[in-house]
């Protein structure tokens, strides 16, 4: 609680610095292999050598997106189970992202190699670099599973509470491959071959430090069952995880499609295949840097952002929202002027073959980083609105200059020839900062409508508003849209002589997270069905949907009572005393209750069935990995198109038998 009430009073510029900077060194950390090799490689090999790594650059970040699928997905399962104060089954949840993280990794490596040259010409080798690009790949390729392992472990020791142990594990590689890289290709003579090694004996010892810590791990023991494979626990990493392998994955098809038509266009031109293809690999190096500090500083602000939205403190959201564009801006405008000022010196760093490489490299540098500073907005933009839970607007946002860049990939060189695939870069941000303006334009003008909570404004203690009762059987009722689930539960109630939950639930979990009650009563509304693992990584929408399951488990603790939704039949499935009831109805009964409890017409009815049950399903799964609505999940299922009183007149029928038959 003092926690998160420091995120809602320390002053917002201080907490961002607090937040921000860790993620930025850590995600610049991350560049560092692969940024390290271009330098030295550049230097040592020449634009051919750099040219080649830019081949198999795609090949390795597959395997990064992989290994984020997993570790992103466990650190969100692990984070949720941690906050439910659920540690039983962490440790499987922790073996299989390993597991699965291995397995893939041993895919990539039968792929790759089996594919061989093959797979390098289609993605953008030529004659001259392909032999370059196979030495590379080839070692870099038998690191694969202990490197995706190496950066799941990283994901899941962050979300064990131990960030500067994953560093640290980061860092030492990271050092080892700087200090390796110019000892192998420049000593040893070992020339692009020396560049993987020094890369993959960086990676080793980062995974052999990430192992060890599952000896000290704070929250999970690993045991050899941990890495039985399990299907529910593999289908919650895999939705949780999902939004951080596309965002990889559609750097993949980024690079793939501008190694094709580099190679494609660059022979057509004086420069050749291979000059446009090495200058476009420095290019998207210095770009990476630019963005990832971009990255690290809205990362940051998410659970800040996260926690003030949820309870309402606009004013505060507001501030967090110019504070990040504003460094955002004023970071990239700087990177702006240098790079536009001398890029011949940032494209020395990495070694210069000829003039005419030279000449290339310098003015496509101009191109395509001249709008640096809207790519990097409208990315922070995409990522502010995933911390609010928009996922609406974010998920669309945080590709839409991917794709557009892609289109005029394909479109601009037909006119422009090789050129045209860097001028693609600002024509992409032009549009993409034009949509993104308007989003968040109009996301400021409803911050500012919507007032902020009343700090002081009086509370009521949750023992106000749970009421302590006998002991006996606890219900929980799910139910369909339109089938009159809550109003059969007020019925049931009554007629046992117990209280009733629904709202109250809210009011609980408002109260121990210091978040609004509308903020928690919409976490499974109709709004945020879409992408609902993008929605669920948001920290204030897991810090509800924790402070929910202690209210219902804190409900249930007080006796016997009645609780309708909220995915109580899965928060109390460890409860030997709950009873799970499932109500459902036709459609055309519910498709009329609905008309007439809130004034819709038929079609309107039908689409709101639908999207209602559709958010209610991909919540329950999304946090259970369980399907909602199975007939195997309840004790009792009731079609309540008998009436509302006959259903819970069945209901308590039911209740009073179970317990005669338990007495």
């Amino acid at each position: 609680m003092q926690e998160q009430n420091y995120l809602g009073t320390e002053k917002p510029s201080k907490l961002l610095r607090q937040f921000a900077i860790p993620c930025i060194c850590s995600l610049i950390i991350s560049c560092l292999y692969n940024l390290v090799d271009q330098i030295f490689v550049g230097n040592g090999v020449g634009y051919l050598g750099n040219a080649a790594t830019g081949v198999v650059f795609p090949i390795t970040v597959v395997g990064w997106g992989v290994s984020l699928l997993f570790g992103d997905g466990a650190a969100a399962a692990l984070s949720v189970s941690l906050g439910r104060n659920e540690t039983k089954d962490i440790h499987k949840i922790v073996g299989n992202a390993i597991m699965g993280s291995f397995v893939c990794g041993l895919i990539i490596i039968a792929v790759s190699y089996i594919t061989g040259d093959t797979l390098l010409l289609l993605i953008g080798a030529t004659e001259a670099n392909l032999s370059l690009a196979h030495d590379y790949g080839f070692i870099i390729y038998a690191m694969m599973p202990l490197a995706l392992v190496q950066n799941t472990l990283a994901s899941i020791i962050r979300a064990d509470g131990s960030p500067r142990y994953a560093m640290g594990a980061m860092f030492a590689g990271a050092i080892i491959n700087i200090v390796g890289d110019p000892v192998a290709i420049f000593v040893l003579d070992l020339g692009i071959k020396g560049a993987a090694y020094a890369t993959i004996i960086g990676q080793f010892v980062s995974f052999l430090i990430c192992a060890a810590y599952l000896t000290r791990s704070k929250t999970f023991k690993i045991t050899r069952g941990s890495f039985i494979p399990s299907t529910s626990s593999l289908k919650r990493i895999a939705s949780l995880g999902t939004s951080s392998f596309l965002t990889q994955f559609s750097i993949v098809v980024i690079t793939v499609v501008n190694n094709i038509l580099l190679v494609s266009y660059g022979a057509e031109s004086i420069y050749g295949a291979d000059i446009p293809l090495a200058a476009f690999v420095v290019i998207m190096k210095l770009f990476q840097i630019v963005l990832n500090i971009a990255i690290g500083i809205a990362a940051g602000a998410q659970p800040i952002v996260g926690y003030n939205y949820g309870a309402r403190k606009y004013d505060r959201v507001r501030e967090l929202l110019k504070l990040t564009v504003v460094w955002t801006a004023v970071i990239c405008l700087i990177c702006t002027v240098l790079f536009e000022a001398i890029p011949g010196a940032f494209i020395s760093i990495f070694g210069v073959d000829s003039e005419l490489y030279m000449e290339f490299a310098t003015l496509c540098l101009r191109i395509y980083l001249s709008l640096i500073v809207l790519t990097c907005v409208q990315k922070v933009s995409a990522i502010f609105l995933q911390s609010i839970g928009h996922a609406k607007s974010a998920a669309p946002l945080s590709v839409l200059r991917d794709a557009l860049l892609v289109v005029f990939s394909l479109v601009l060189p037909i006119y422009f020839g090789v050129t045209g695939v860097f001028w693609a870069a600002p024509a992409a941000d032009i549009i993409a900062a034009v949509i993104t303006a308007a989003v968040m334009i109009r996301l400021w003008h409803q911050l500012s409508a919507e007032p902020s909570a009343d700090a002081a404004s009086p509370e009521k203690a949750p023992a106000e508003i749970a009421k302590p009762d006998r002991e006996g059987v606890i219900l929980t009722i799910s139910r369909e849209h339109g089938s009159c689930g809550k109003h059969i539960g007020q019925l049931v109630a009554e007629k046992l002589g117990v209280p009733c939950y629904y709202k109250e639930m809210i009011a609980v979990a408002a109260k121990e997270s210091g978040l609004s009650e509308e903020f928690i009563s919409n976490i499974n509304s109709n709004e945020n069905a879409v992408m609902r693992e993008l929605y669920l990584s948001s920290n204030a929408v897991s810090m509800a949907i924790t402070a929910q399951d202690k209210a219902i488990k804190q409900i249930a603790g007080m006796g016997s009572c009645v609780i309708v939704g909220r995915a109580a039949d899965y928060v109390l499935r460890n409860n030997e005393n709950v009873v799970r009831v499932f109500i459902y109805a036709p459609e055309e009964y519910r498709i009329k209750n609905v008309m007439k409890m809130y004034g819709d017409t038929h079609d309107e009815a039908v689409k709101n069935i639908a999207a209602s049950d559709d958010a209610r399903g991909a919540y329950y799964k999304s946090i259970s990995g369980r399907q909602w609505g199975d007939i195997h999940e309840y004790e009792l299922c009731v079609d309540s198109s008998i009436g509302d009183e006959a259903a819970a007149d069945l209901i308590c029928t039911y209740i009073k038998g179970k317990v005669a038959h338990t007495a």
